[in-house]
């Protein structure tokens, strides 16, 4: 299920002249019966709210007063988001005799003839308040507080994520929390402003176009809605931007050692990340101890993380988590995974989130003999991301779940043909080129394959630059020269430090190196780039007709990918 909430309007949208027929009751009552929770989002003060409504009882939360006030229905308690409306603008509203005039716990809200008069008075009174018109109402605010605010303060309450709310509404100080929501509706009366920026508009008005939005939801979960505007960058082709959903995708990227797989899950999830969208990685050999951006690492090479402990952060939805197998014996990771598969599965089945379960080296956690109820477990999950050397090696039962696959490197038929022998379909191309650093093949299952450049992922390069250029890698990740006769032992701590011992070295020992592969395998294992040491192996294929021609090759593709900091002045 990707729809969890609903977030409803209440005048215009539930509500004909202030009433809820007994239609529309009924459809909330069966929504909220399939598991599904009910926030209502209105303009309205509490008091006044239920005198008009009295099944408040429906609803998980009510957002009210456009945003500033959490209602609580079961405790009938609310809780204040925003400071109260400072006196003097009230008074001075009730000295320019601007009635109606209703004063809430934060709000000020009036009818649209009296819009210059407050106006004029906020400006007078120097205050940083905002305007917000409403069908003919005017609302006063602190900047900042409207309808997306208190959503997501409710949303929050409720452990929910906007990206697996539905919200519908019609008029001007809606458009803040439907623009929040994964997917916003308007009802057939909505204002023509409201109706354009939604991803869909019922064919009734009000409390009927609510009902047939349940109808819909309770049928297929709005399946048959593309929202195209959530959907996430990839790469350009030569038709232009390449983007993928980010709910539905099954994805496996896979490709040979040093062919840019990590380059491509990076870039992935920094788009899923910046999203709000929130992952799961299994990390079963510790490639993202570094972390990534808005993930925490829970668990190392000394300690296994705890399947509680997993699920704590993950209640979280702004959190994403890795979770580092190293702790794990090698024999013991792939049971680890599917023990806690039942568990993980039973978050998203149960609040739609964790969006995206990622799962690295696939090829060992779900192997030939992966349980049948785990893979049905997986399609409880909202995205699937596998990323795997060996394509061929992954359970059939879990590529057959999978719709599409991204191929990088050499040989990306043979990726391509593997996935289509598993699952039944006719190869797409048998003599595909090999594909340059920074390129690959797209193929969502129901169409062609697309030759893709992969835009870059920023945080990636930053992180880089920062830990490899010139900080401190350890013993174990440094680079050695050593020479055939293992006559010296110059570590290398990072770039800058390769590329000055670099230059001193005798040839024999570059050149030892360099025909061994070592320098593009340092870089792919320690230096985890990928793309570098693409580059520096064709260096090492193809070195050209003097050592200091390959040396200054190097390091010209590592100073064209790392900036080193500027060395301290010694001036205090």
């Amino acid at each position: 299920m990707r729809y969890h909430v609903l977030a409803c309007d209440y005048d215009g949208t539930l509500a004909t002249e202030g009433r809820v027929d007994d239609d529309t009751l009924d459809a909330l009552e069966r929504l909220a019966r399939s598991g599904r929770r009910l926030v209502m989002v209105t303009g309205r003060e509490i008091e006044s709210l239920t005198r008009d409504f009295a099944r408040l009882d429906l609803f998980d939360l009510v957002v009210a007063e456009n945003g500033a006030v959490l209602y609580r229905p079961d405790e009938q308690e609310s809780s204040i988001l925003a400071e109260a409306p400072p006196e003097a603008l009230v008074e001075r509203l009730r000295e320019l005799d601007v009635e109606p005039l209703s004063v809430g716990s934060v709000i000020v809200a009036t009818s649209e003839p009296h819009a210059e008069t407050v106006l004029n008075a906020i400006r007078e009174l120097g205050l940083e308040m905002q305007v917000i018109f409403n069908k003919g109402a005017v609302m006063v605010l602190p900047s900042g507080v409207n309808k997306a605010t208190g959503l997501a303060a409710a949303l929050a309450e409720l452990e929910m994520s906007a990206h697996s709310t539905v919200g519908v509404g019609d008029a001007e100080n809606d458009h803040a929390f439907l623009a929040a929501c994964e997917c916003a509706v308007a009802v057939a009366n909505a204002l023509p402003a409201v109706k354009e920026r939604c991803d869909l508009v019922t064919e009734r008005e009000r409390g009927a176009g609510v009902v047939e939005l349940i109808d819909r939801l309770m049928e297929d979960d709005l399946s048959d809605v593309d929202v195209t505007r959530h959907r996430l960058l990839l790469g350009t082709d030569d038709a232009g931007e390449v983007r993928f959903p980010p709910y539905g995708m099954r994805m496996l990227v896979a490709g040979p050692s040093h062919s840019g797989k990590s380059t491509v899950t990076a870039a992935l999830l920094e788009r899923i990340t910046r999203a709000g969208y929130q992952f799961c990685l299994i990390d079963p050999e510790g490639d993202y101890t570094d972390g990534i951006e808005g993930a925490a690492v829970l668990g190392d090479v000394r300690r296994a993380p705890t399947q509680e402990e997993i699920l704590q952060v993950l209640q979280d939805v702004g959190q994403s988590v890795v979770v580092n197998l190293l702790g794990v014996p090698l024999d013991d990771r792939p049971g680890f995974f599917q023990d806690f598969l039942p568990r993980l599965s039973a978050l998203p089945a149960g609040s739609g989130h964790p969006h995206w379960l990622v799962v690295d080296e696939a090829h060992h956690m779900m192997p030939d003999g992966f349980r049948l109820q785990s893979v049905e477990m997986l399609r409880e999950i909202g995205g699937l991301l596998l990323v795997t050397v060996h394509p061929e090696a992954v359970s059939e039962a879990v590529v057959k779940t999978l719709n599409t696959v991204v191929a990088v490197g050499d040989e990306p038929g043979g990726v391509l043909g593997a996935f289509a022998a598993a699952t039944g379909r006719d190869a797409p191309g048998k003599d595909l080129p090999d594909l340059p650093t920074g390129e690959l093949l797209f193929w969502e299952l129901d169409g062609e394959p697309v030759r893709v450049r992969l835009a870059p992922p920023e945080e990636e390069r930053q992180r880089h630059r920062r830990k490899y250029a010139a900080g401190e890698l350890g013993e174990d990740a440094s680079f050695y020269f050593r020479g055939p006769e293992k006559a010296l032992n110059l570590r290398a701590g990072n770039l800058m430090a390769f590329c000055r011992i670099a230059d001193g070295v005798d040839e024999e020992t570059w050149n030892h190196h360099l025909r061994q592969g070592d320098y593009s395998r340092w870089m792919a294992d320690s230096i985890k780039d990928e793309e570098l040491a693409a580059e520096v192996a064709e260096v090492e294929q193809d070195p050209g007709d003097s050592v200091d021609d390959a040396r200054g090759r190097v390091r010209e593709l590592i100073e064209a990918r790392y900036t080193a900091p500027a060395e301290p002045s010694g001036i205090t």
